[in-house]
Order: structure tokens, then C-alpha cells, then sequence
């Protein structure tokens, strides 16, 4: 009897063992897919900050009428700005200019067509909303040449408007650096303001812009190495007779002209800096980007950290760790030596104002912040082309670079 009641009880015991091992082995899989689903999700938002991808479309074409030549897309905070913007599209066209608001309602906005669409022309629905205006260098009916700079990456084309003769463009140069995602053209619109104020552009591209050579991975550093080609424009600019360079950038061009200002071996000749909407501090944007994608905070600061380190580059497909630290302006500003003016709109969709604001604050004595307030992400000059002009205008002449003779 007592024999029985025993392995009553020990039945008893290994069946509560068994049991307690089922539920280590099922909680330990949950704790493994858990653990795998959060790896696979931060790994796919680290790729997506540094791999270029295709050009997403943003609206949607919901009439074309070609007797009044206007154009009808869905309504965003974006396509609702007043102003003339760019539409990427496909199909029998791949680009339209695009001018004022005509007529909008909750979910449309009637705008006018300025680039004209003819009734035989098809154009898919998805398309994509851009502030870029120009696209080719001839639409500026100004001279320009073609030319490339050599880089370490290798031979990097750019755009080159003198505003002399050949052998005269001495005096002051503005150097163009585009942002992520797009290439030199987005930079055009800024050209006839310097030109006008008697300034050579010289507009740049970059490794993995799709321009200039691609690197082994052909990721972006977010602006940690791509100062480097920057940097040798400004050489290039100097052996052509340059004796002051500003740099434009946009977007992740201020983050790249922000590197080339402190790294450069030719700091000296470096006269300034005009920044439109540009990442001042890549966390603060990669956080204001994580809550806007609706990503909880600790996957944002896992990717933000996944790409920090060398190690798990293979992984994240970027040729080495991002030096957020080195690219935190904000944490840096007492290393900069350059006037600054910075451009931005509150209401940016893509880059934060805030870090903007915050190196205004922390070096008041070099930074000048012109904010705008619904003008978005690099839509400044299509927005208020008149206000943006002049603040480019009037901060050039306080800086004693435009050239002489050139009226007030």
C-alpha cells in the first residue's frame, strides 16, 4: 500500500515536472519568436535609413482636364500648399509642373498645369508630390557646363553656373549639396538667387546618389562620409579660382555641408553656411520619423543603435556604423567657426524644426533661424519664393560675399 501511495507520488512529481517543462519550452519559443519578430523589425528599419530606395508615391491623380488644363490630386498637407511644385509620375509623362491651388474641397485639390498635357496623354494614379520645380540645368536659360570632380569614390558629376567668363569666376562660390533621397536637381531653384547676387554654383553629387559612384553597399552614411566628395569640390572650386565657398545644403545636405564645415582641410576658405530644412541631429529626426510611422520608441532606439555599431553592419547593409554622436550639431555647436543661416518650416513632415532651433539658441552669435510655418519639408522656396529669396539675399550682402556692384 505504501509502495503504491509512492509512485502515486512520484507519478504525481513527474508529471508536475513535465508539465512545468512544457511551459518553460512554450514561454522560452514565444519569449525566441518575440525576441526574432523584434530583431526582423529593427533590422528592416535600420536598412530603410540607409539604403536609397525608389521614390514612393505620396497623392493620386483624380482627374486631368485638358480643356482647362488643370489638375485634380488627392488632398494632402503637402498638395493643398500654395506655391509652384513638381509631380513625379508614370506613363506618358514622367515629371509635370504644377502651379496655384485652384479650387479644394475635403479630400481633392484643383490645381493649375503649367507643364501642358495633351488629350492622348495616360498618366497612372499614384504620383508623387515634390518641391524639386526644375529638373534639367537648360530650364534656367543660364550658362552652365558639365563637369566632374574627382573624388575618392571617383569621378562625381556637378553642374558648374559661372557668373563670369572663363578665367574671371573668381570671388565667392556656393557649393549645392542635394539631400537623401533625390539628386543635384533639387538644388536648381537656388541657382538664379546666387547668380543673381553675382555667385558661381557649383552643384554637386555625391557617393550613392545615383549619380556619382556607388560604394561597396551603396548605403548612405547620412552625411559621415559623404562630406568627403564635398570636400573635394571645394578643392576642385579653389583651383578654379574660388577664394570664398559657401555651402547650400538640403535636407540631408545640411547634415553633409554641417560635416564637410568641421572636417574639411579647407576650413578657411569656407565663408558660410545656408541650410534649408536641413537634419541638424539625425536621433531627433529618427525619433520624430519612428512616432510618425507609429513604431514604439524602443525599436526606433534599437535601430538607432543597430546602426551605431560596426559589427551588425553586414546585417544593416551600410558600409560601417553610423557616428551619431559626430553628427549631433546640436551636442557639437561649440565647434562651429561659420555664420549659419538655416531655413526651416515648423511644420515639417520629415525633418523636426526643433534641432534647428536648438543650434539657433546654443550659438546665437553665428546661427540666424528664418522659420516658416506651413511651407513643409524643402518647399520653402516654392512656397514663398519672394521671402526666400530675400533672406538668402539680405544675409548674403551682411556677410560681405555677394559681389560688388551687385544692387541691394
Amino acid at each position: 500500500m505504501k509502495a503504491s501511495r509512492r509512485a502515486v507520488a512520484l507519478d504525481s512529481r513527474f508529471g508536475s515536472a513535465a508539465a512545468l517543462r512544457a511551459v518553460i519550452v512554450a514561454l522560452a519559443s514565444a519569449l525566441f519568436a518575440v525576441c526574432a519578430a523584434l530583431a526582423m523589425v529593427t533590422l528592416r528599419v535600420a536598412r530603410r535609413v540607409v539604403m536609397p530606395a525608389a521614390r514612393a508615391a505620396d497623392t493620386r491623380i483624380l482627374d486631368v482636364d485638358v480643356s482647362a488644363q488643370t489638375i485634380t490630386l488627392s488632398r494632402t498637407p503637402d498638395t493643398e500648399l500654395p506655391g509652384r511644385y513638381g509631380l513625379f509620375t508614370t506613363g506618358a509623362a514622367d515629371y509635370l509642373k504644377i502651379g496655384s491651388v485652384l479650387s479644394s474641397d475635403g479630400g481633392s485639390v484643383k490645381r493649375k498645369l503649367l507643364t501642358e498635357v495633351e488629350g492622348d496623354m495616360h498618366l497612372a494614379a499614384e504620383a508623387a508630390f515634390s518641391g524639386w520645380y526644375f529638373q534639367r540645368p537648360e530650364e534656367l536659360h543660364l550658362p552652365f557646363t558639365e563637369e566632374h570632380i574627382h573624388a575618392a569614390v571617383g569621378s562625381c558629376p556637378a553642374w558648374l553656373f559661372p557668373t563670369g567668363e572663363p578665367g574671371e569666376n573668381d570671388g565667392t562660390w556656393v557649393i549645392q549639396i542635394h539631400g537623401r533621397g533625390t539628386t543635384r536637381a533639387e538644388c536648381l531653384r537656388a541657382v538664379p538667387v546666387f547668380h543673381a547676387l553675382g555667385i558661381t554654383s557649383l552643384v554637386v553629387s555625391y557617393r550613392n546618389d545615383g549619380d556619382a559612384p556607388r560604394t561597396r553597399t551603396g548605403s548612405y552614411a547620412l552625411g559621415a562620409t559623404e562630406w568627403r566628395d564635398v570636400d573635394a569640390a571645394i578643392a576642385w572650386a579653389r583651383r578654379r579660382g574660388a577664394e570664398r565657398i559657401l555651402l547650400m545644403g538640403w535636407s540631408m545636405g545640411g547634415a553633409i555641408a554641417l560635416q564637410a564645415a568641421l572636417g574639411s582641410a579647407h576650413r578657411e576658405r569656407i565663408a558660410g553656411l545656408i541650410l534649408d530644412s536641413p537634419v541638424v541631429d539625425w536621433r531627433t529626426v529618427l525619433a520624430y520619423q519612428g512616432r510618425a510611422l507609429g513604431l514604439p520608441a524602443p525599436v526606433t532606439g534599437l535601430a538607432i543603435e543597430t546602426l551605431r555599431a560596426d559589427w551588425t553592419a553586414p546585417a544593416t547593409r551600410s558600409d560601417g556604423g553610423i557616428p551619431f554622436d559626430r553628427l549631433d550639431i546640436v551636442a557639437r555647436a561649440g565647434e562651429l567657426r561659420h555664420p549659419i543661416l538655416l531655413l526651416h518650416s515648423d511644420d515639417d513632415g520629415f525633418v523636426p524644426s526643433s534641432a534647428s532651433h536648438a543650434l539657433a539658441q546654443a550659438r546665437p552669435d553665428l546661427v540666424e533661424l528664418q522659420t516658416f510655418s506651413t511651407a513643409r519639408h524643402t518647399k520653402l522656396w516654392n512656397y514663398d519664393q519672394e521671402r526666400w529669396t530675400d533672406a538668402i539675399g539680405d544675409w548674403v550682402r551682411r556677410q560681405g560675399l555677394a559681389a560688388e556692384g551687385v544692387a541691394s
